[in-house]
């Protein structure tokens, strides 16, 4: 899958810089989400172990993606507490805001 992205960003790169960008964060997300859910894995098998408990796969799969979007929102909504506050760079005000 990863080749197909860098091939579609390749074709993509001669024509629109805007479809390239696009392209650039879907894989930067996805990247992201993988690596959450690894970590997710791992904490879970941990806990499991700590505890004498086993945690199935897609139980697992469902924390990390809960957890992704709900960071994804997280990230979406500071953003624009600081757009507008009229800042370009996100505060710790907006995310101590969000958390309210």
């Amino acid at each position: 899958m990863d080749t197909d992205v860098e091939t579609l960003a390749d074709d993509v790169l001669a024509g629109d810089g805007g479809e390239a960008e696009r392209l650039e964060a879907e894989a930067e997300a996805e990247l992201l989400r993988d690596r959450l859910r690894l970590a997710v894995i791992n904490i879970a098998t941990s806990e499991g172990k700590k505890t004498g408990m086993e945690i199935s796969d897609p139980v697992v799969a469902c924390i990390a993606d809960l957890a992704f979007k709900s960071a994804e929102q997280l990230a979406k909504d500071v953003e624009l507490f600081a757009q507008h506050a009229g800042r370009k760079s996100i505060r710790m005000d907006d995310v101590i805001l969000r958390g309210t």
